[in-house]
This record gives C-alpha cells, sequence and structure tokens, in this order.
C-alpha cells in the first residue's frame, strides 16, 4: 500500500509536469506514463473538472482582550492560535527568509514554478526523498481550502498528500495569482502558517519564541521561523533534539537568504554565529494565565459575559466559538490602576491564604463600566501540586476549601455563587421605597429597644416572648429614640427602619433592590422576591439577609450616585474585528429612581461615612474614617449579618462607587465574626487611590419637599400635663409617642419636658413626648464627702 501511494505521489508530481512544463517535461516522464496510461487519461479528466476558483476565506483568529488602556493584554482566547496583522507590521527580515526558504521564484511565476517541478521530478525519479514542490502559492492555497471546508472528510482531502491534491493546487494558484497580488499572497500565507506548539502565523509565533512582535526580529530569528514551517514538530526549539535540527535548518536558510541576495556573505556569517535563543513564553490563553494573576476574575466575568450576550450568537457554544475565531480587539473597563490598587489594599488586610474572601468590586457610576475586582485568592485551578486548604464547613467531610485558589465567580455571582449577605447596606433599599411614597428624611420614627413588628414566622431569640412575631433589636441601646432618617441612616438603626418597611411594604422596597439591579441569585430568595405575598412578608429584607455580590452592590448605589440613573455593569469599552467596529450594548441605562429622591437618598447615606449632609442633619456614623481618608464629598452604608458571618461597606463619590463584603466563602450562612476592620479600610482606601488627584465633585443638594415634607409648626407643650400635652398635638395633625424613661428637667415629674422634633416637624408626623422626672438633685459636699485636693 505504501508503495502504491508513494507511485501514485510521484505519478501525480509527473502529471502535473507534463501538464504545465509540456515537452520540457514530458521527455522525462514517458517511462513513468508506460506504467499507466489509464491514469493519465483519468488524471487528465479529473484536471479539466478541478475546480478554478477558491474563495479565500478568513481563517480563524486569537481574540485579544485588553484593558481600559488598550495595552495591557489580560488574556487571548483562541481555538487556533493566530493573530492576523498587516504585511508592513511583519518586518522584512520573515519575508526573506521565508521566500529564500520556501520558494525562492516567488515573484518570478505566476503561481507554479515550472522549473521546480521539474526538479521535484528528477529528484523523485533518481530515488531521492519525495519532493513536492510546492510554491509558497500552492501552500497558500492549501491552508486556505482546509478552512473554506465544513465537511471533515473534505478538510482531510485538502491536504492529503496526493499528486492530484496537487495538480489541484497548481490549477488553483494560478487563478489565485489573477485575483491577489504577490504582498497578499505573501501576507496570508505568513498569517497561516504553522510554527508548532499551537501558534500559526509569524505574529503569534514571534511572540512565543522570541517575545517581540515580527517586526523586531533579527535576520537570525526571523531565519529560524522560516526554518520551522518546513516541519514544525522536528524543528520544534522548546525541546533539545528539536533546537539542535533548528540550528542547522536556520543556517541553511541564512545561506539561502544569501545566495539570493537578500543579505550579503559578512551578514550571513554574523548571524549563523548567533546561538538559537528561544524565550517560550506563551501569549495568555484564556483567564487562568492572565497576568497579572489577580486580572484574572475580571477576566472571567468578561467571559461569562460575552457567552451571555444575544448579538453574538445564537447559543453559548456560537458565542463562544465567535469569541476563540473571531480575531478582536476587545478594550475592557478593566482600570489597571485602580485594581491594582484595590489588590493592594486587599492583601494589606487580608492576605491570600487565609480562609475568609475579602472582595472589592468598583463601579463608575452614569456608564457601569466595571474598573476593578480584587480578592484575596488566587485565580487558578487547584491541584495536586498546589492543594487548597480544607473547607471551613464542618460539614464538608474532608472537601478542600475555596482558598487560596479558585476560579469561583466570588465577585460577581453565577455558577451556583448566589453571593453573600451585605447587612444594612439594604436598608438603603427601605429608604428610596419611602422617599418615593413622600416620607421625607425629617421624618421621625419613635425607635424601640425592641420592636415588635407585624412580620411573623420567626422562632427562638428572633420572636417576641410567646409569639412568632419578629421583635428585630439593635446593635446598642443608644440607638433608641427619636430618629430621622439621616440619623438612623448614621447609626444603623433597625428598630426604625423594619417600622419603615411595614408602612411602605416589603415587595415595594424589594422592588426598587431589583430596579437598583439586586439580582437573586439563591433560589429560596429569587422564589420569595418573586411571590407578592412572600415578598410583602420578607420583613428581615431591610436588614440585608438576601444575598448579594460585591458588583451588585456597588452598580446600586452608584445608580443612586448617578442621580438614579441604573447602567448595568458592563466589562467592555470597544470591539474591533477585522473589518472595523463590532457592535453592542456598550452602555445599558435606565431610569431606576427619579433624581430627587436619589438626590435625598445620598444626603442621607453622607452621614454613615463621617461625611456631612446637605443640610447639617447628620448625627451618627458607623465608618466615620472614610470621609476623611478619601478626601472627597462620599456618600455609603456599612453592614453587618447576624452573628457577623460578614461584613460590608459601600462608599461612593460621583466618580466611583467601591462595594467590599467579607466572608467565608465555604460557609457563608455561619463561621467566626467577619471584622468590619478588615473590609472598611480596604474599601475605604481604594477609593481614595482611585480619586486621588481629581477634582472632586459635591453631590447635587435635594429638594426641601423630600428633605423636609410639609412643616406644619409643633405647638409648645413643654411643662403641661401629658394628657394636655397630646391632646394639643394631636389637633394640631401629629402622632404623639412618649419616651419610656422619664429626663431631668426644670419642669414638674410628670410633665412634659420637652418635645422631638420642636419648632416644626413632618405634617402628620410622629411628634415624641420627653416626660420630666424634676430638676436634677443639687450636688453638695459635707465635711467628710468633699472631694480631696490630693497631697501638695
Amino acid at each position: 500500500m505504501r508503495k502504491a501511494r508513494a507511485l501514485l505521489g510521484r505519478l501525480g508530481t509527473l502529471l502535473l509536469c507534463a501538464v504545465l512544463a509540456g515537452v520540457v517535461v514530458a521527455g522525462m516522464i514517458f517511462p513513468f506514463l508506460a506504467l499507466s496510461g489509464t491514469a493519465l487519461r483519468t488524471g487528465t479528466q479529473k484536471f479539466d473538472a478541478l475546480p478554478a476558483e477558491l474563495t479565500v476565506r478568513r481563517p480563524p483568529q486569537a481574540s485579544e482582550v485588553y484593558a481600559a488602556d488598550g495595552t495591557t493584554l489580560l488574556a487571548r482566547f483562541f481555538d487556533d492560535n493566530r493573530r492576523d496583522i498587516p504585511l508592513a507590521d511583519m518586518g522584512e527580515p520573515i519575508q526573506w527568509a521565508i521566500i529564500a526558504a520556501e520558494d525562492q521564484n516567488f515573484y518570478r511565476h505566476n503561481g507554479v514554478d515550472v522549473r521546480g517541478v521539474a526538479r521535484a521530478a528528477v529528484a523523485n525519479r533518481a530515488g531521492a526523498p519525495l519532493q513536492g514542490a510546492s510554491t509558497i502559492t500552492m501552500q497558500f492555497v492549501r491552508m486556505s481550502s482546509t478552512y473554506t471546508q465544513e465537511d471533515p472528510t473534505a478538510v482531510v482531502a485538502a491536504t492529503e498528500d496526493t499528486g492530484i491534491r496537487k495538480v489541484r493546487e497548481a490549477r488553483l494558484a494560478r487563478a489565485i495569482e489573477r485575483k491577489l497580488n504577490k504582498q497578499q499572497i505573501l501576507e496570508g500565507y505568513l498569517n497561516m502558517a504553522p510554527f508548532g506548539n499551537g501558534t500559526y502565523g509569524v505574529h503569534t509565533a514571534s511572540q512565543l519564541y522570541f517575545g517581540k512582535r515580527p517586526a523586531e526580529l533579527t535576520i537570525a530569528e526571523a531565519a529560524s521561523l522560516a526554518a520551522i514551517v518546513k516541519s514544525p514538530s522536528y524543528y520544534d526549539p522548546l525541546v533539545p533534539e528539536g533546537a539542535r535540527h533548528l540550528r542547522e535548518r536556520r543556517d541553511w536558510v541564512i545561506r539561502q537568504m544569501v545566495e539570493t541576495k537578500w543579505i550579503s556573505r559578512a551578514q550571513g556569517d554574523l548571524e549563523s554565529a548567533a546561538p538559537v535563543q528561544v524565550t517560550g513564553r506563551r501569549l495568555p490563553d484564556n483567564c487562568t494565565a492572565a497576568v497579572p494573576n489577580h486580572f484574572g476574575f475580571f477576566c472571567d466575568w468578561f467571559y461569562r459575559w460575552w457567552l451571555a450576550q444575544d448579538g453574538f450568537g445564537a447559543t453559548p457554544y456560537d458565542r463562544e466559538r465567535r469569541l476563540k475565531s473571531g480575531g478582536y480587539r476587545i478594550v475592557t473597563t478593566l482600570d489597571p490602576g485602580i485594581q491594582n490598587a484595590a489588590q493592594k489594599r486587599v492583601e494589606e488586610h487580608l492576605p491570600t491564604g487565609r480562609s475568609e474572601a475579602l472582595m472589592i468590586a468598583a463601579v463608575e457610576p452614569l456608564t457601569g463600566r466595571v474598573r476593578a475586582l480584587a480578592t484575596n485568592r488566587r485565580f487558578e485551578v487547584p491541584d495536586e501540586a498546589h492543594p487548597n486548604g480544607p473547607s471551613t464547613d464542618p460539614r464538608a467531610g474532608g472537601r478542600s476549601g475555596t482558598y487560596p485558589a479558585t476560579t469561583n465567580p466570588l465577585l460577581t455571582g453565577g455558577d451556583g455563587v448566589p453571593g453573600f449577605q451585605a447587612g444594612s447596606t439594604f436598608k438603603m433599599f427601605t429608604l428610596v421605597a419611602a422617599l418615593e411614597q413622600g416620607i421625607p428624611l425629617a421624618n421621625v420614627i419613635n425607635a424601640k429597644e425592641r420592636y415588635e413588628s407585624a412580620y411573623r414566622g420567626a422562632r427562638g431569640d428572633a420572636a417576641c416572648p410567646g409569639t412568632d412575631r419578629w421583635c428585630p433589636t439593635n446593635d446598642s441601646d443608644g440607638m433608641t429614640g427619636p430618629q430621622t432618617a439621616w440619623s438612623a441612616f448614621g447609626r444603623s438603626v433597625n428598630t426604625y427602619f423594619v417600622p419603615l418597611e411595614e408602612r411602605v411594604g416589603a415587595a415595594k422596597v424589594i422592588d426598587v433592590a431589583r430596579r437598583l439591579g439586586i439580582e437573586f441569585r439563591a433560589q429560596d430568595d429569587r422564589a420569595r422576591a418573586d411571590d407578592p405575598a412572600q415578598a410583602n412578608a420578607w420583613g428581615a429584607f431591610t436588614l440585608g439577609v438576601s444575598a448579594t455580590t460585591p458588583l451588585d452592590l456597588a452598580s446600586a448605589y452608584a445608580a443612586l450616585a448617578a442621580d438614579g440613573r441604573y447602567c448595568a455593569p458592563v466589562p467592555v469599552q470597544e470591539i474591533t474585528g477585522p473589518d472595523g467596529a463590532v457592535p453592542f450594548a456598550a452602555l445599558n441605562c435606565r431610569e431606576a429612581v427619579s433624581a430627587d429622591v436619589a438626590r435625598a437618598a445620598i444626603d442621607a447615606a453622607r452621614c454613615p461615612v463621617g461625611d456631612r449632609s446637605a443640610f447639617d442633619q447628620c448625627d451618627g456614623a458607623t465608618a466615620r474614617d472614610a470621609r476623611k481618608v478619601v478626601g472627597a464629598p462620599i456618600a455609603g452604608k456599612t453592614g453587618t449579618t447576624d452573628d457577623g458571618r460578614s461584613a460590608a461597606l459601600v462608599v461612593t463619590t460621583r466618580e466611583l462607587a467601591v462595594a467590599g463584603i467579607l466572608a467565608d466563602p465555604d460557609r457563608p450562612q455561619g463561621g467566626p465574626a467577619m471584622d468590619h476592620a478588615v473590609v472598611n479600610p480596604a474599601v475605604y482606601e481604594t477609593l481614595a487611590d482611585a480619586v486621588r488627584g481629581r477634582q472632586p465633585l459635591e453631590f447635587p443638594k435635594p429638594g426641601e419637599k423630600l428633605v423636609f415634607g410639609e412643616r406644619k409648626p409643633v405647638p409648645d407643650v413643654t411643662c403641661q400635663p401629658v394628657e394636655a400635652a397630646t391632646a394639643a398635638l394631636k389637633t394640631a395633625g401629629f402622632a404623639v409617642e412618649q419616651e419610656p424613661v422619664p429626663v431631668p428637667s426644670p419642669c414638674p415629674a410628670g410633665s412634659v419636658a420637652s418635645t422631638t422634633p420642636a419648632g416644626k416637624a413632618v405634617a402628620g408626623g410622629v411628634v415624641v413626648l420627653r416626660i420630666s422626672r424634676g430638676p436634677a438633685p443639687s450636688t453638695t459636699f459635707g465635711p467628710s464627702s468633699s472631694p480631696s485636693s490630693g497631697p501638695d
């Protein structure tokens, strides 16, 4: 069989000579034609039936993904590791070398080198190793043919080493030469040629073997690449034996460059003396190869985003194929400066290797562009050589944990990761829902130490004694008493926001969260949110018991900083393909809440992070250092879940929102308490780094209607009996409540000491009576009780 195939190969070559060279070559082939006249007649008939046109399709190319600066390469995605570049960007040495090695008559023939064919025929007849005599144009035809076939058997036929294939290539080569000029053919060849180790084309080959662009190659390096094309596996420079073979072949190519006058003999001697030195630096292939590694989490989110875009294909499979073969240049939204700052702050406050995950996302208001995704994890798949630590979940049964390496989308959610509870950061959604119903920031609620809510289904300590009614408490006793939205948000008063949620309806609070981009990835959360009855009964929602991600949280607060305009988080700024710009949904924005509602919510949110309300109404802060460190107007909120299972902080300026969550991915529903001393500085220091040097932007002032509402004078009932004071306030249209603990005052015991608020209050709002216990007793000191002045 092998002998028959060899005979047919030689016969095909001879037939090609006869057809193309005529009398010159005919004398050489007659002895062989005697072997099979039938074969000759059949071959001639087949030649006439062969196609004379070749549709040159663009071969699959790798897509390259860059950071927002357009120069920092994050990753490459490919099936064939190829990237087309213009001939002008390849430099002359590689062009000279490939012509000298593969087709010295390239610029003199019309697609088929008759002399080369004849020379191959003579060599083959003499018993030398089988020579193909394929020109660069014929090789270009062969490579192009493999990309025009959709049937695998046709692909095999296009590359099968037979004489008939060579005849077909010759016919098509002549046609191609009439359609394309020499520069176009050479450019196509150099972009498609195989260079081994999974690389195709000179762009990826020069990057792999020499770590440089093709135009930067030396003559010796260009000759090395030209040598590899002959047999990429035999001349593989990344293995010792291949490197030895390559040196011999490279020096031969250099000699051919001298013979063809591309270079001088002195140049040839100098280049031949140089050793073959290759870097073997592979370009990043997919996100686990991202450099630096912490860019991998953003890269992975980009990849998941791409697979979800309908505009890139009908199915995720189609979209992936397009990404890996389309040859796109994709500029993402990742800001290397902000990303590096975020990663630095994460590692400072919780180094990689800890089981707890410190996760930070940064989002740009008005665009939704995601500028950073950082966490204390390596983005890689753990293996036996680099195993992960044991899971901290006692139910894991010896299973490995998610530290120090994972490819789970901890920061963005999905693929079985619903996110983590963000605690009181969700109080913002209750505040927005109340503002939408016209309840102003100045609205007073008398916050109880323990609030007996109307929500049912509570158990254990969360239930009111002897009932199943939910009775939330506060973090400390100092949070009780009359509170406005400013003080309640600043101090994070649970027993202010739960009754406020009851008043506006929990379903409306959940609707606000959805409009601001909170996704309910956990099945139980989604079921509650989707069912109006269950949603209205979800009282604990305002305390942030639903799973979320740093990315969702940053996007929600970014929308409020952008006057209520929510922009879905997006990882891409620009996509360019071989044919130009590629349209995609660069911005997906909508008005989630009105501008005045957003401005009022932001005004209250300035309190928790140590900033000042536009109306000087802040009283209390849970992350007071944030404003001082950032050095610009900010708004935000801390969040802590029951038993400290997670801790969160989100802080935003008008230019950037940064959210962080500290939790244990292995046991998100329970474990050691998370520390705000870790997450808080990591978040606001990241923001400070990001905005340093920029002109601070002030938040717009909200309208007074949503700030103070319709205000009415509060009757002065100081020192009046409680019953009379209550009647006067109710007559004025206020609801009346009493503080349970009397306070010292000049008024008689049992009378009204003061009201909160005083002067003016929201029409129909609550006025709280403080009851007097009488004047505070004066303190006197007798001879035996006077304080000592201490020694002289």
